[in-house]
């Protein structure tokens, strides 16, 4: 199984007076502002990493909730925050880190085994491979 998915982005302006607008070819999003105010400010829209955070919790709660399913469990929710940190050095911007935060509730299971499968699906989740960032999970387990 292969899948495609595409993205535009564009940018009125140069630099800290820009603007911009991204769209996913979904529609999901569509022209939705980003630039320097969004990004380093709190000005209405969205930014790369908040796009990159985003897109990290959906696929590990999803290969999360396909590892409780292997294992056999067919109830249950899994909630995750993802934390997409950006910093500055000396040789420019870097995302430096994805720090992931779930928290599940699964009828019949225990926390050890929540939190194995947690870390399997952190491993095995193809935007976890993507990043080239520590990427740390914090998990928590109601039962």
């Amino acid at each position: 199984m292969k899948t495609t998915n595409t993205g535009s982005a564009t940018y009125e302006g140069l630099g800290k007076g820009g603007k911009g607008h991204v769209s996913t070819g979904s529609g999901a999003l569509a022209a939705q502002p980003y630039g320097f105010q969004t990004r380093f400010e709190d000005a209405a829209g969205t930014n790369p990493e908040e796009l990159i955070a985003a897109a990290h919790a959906s696929c590990f709660t999803m290969a999360l909730s396909f590892k409780l399913a292997e294992a056999g469990h067919e109830d249950g929710s899994v909630v995750t925050h993802a934390e997409v940190t950006l910093e500055k050095g000396d040789d420019g911007f870097t995302v430096t880190k994805s720090a992931l935060a779930t928290k599940g509730k699964v009828p019949g299971m225990d926390q050890a085994k929540f939190e194995e499968l947690a870390q399997e699906a952190k491993k095995g989740c193809p935007i976890s491979k993507l990043l080239n960032a520590e990427i740390t999970l914090e998990t928590r387990f109601e039962g």
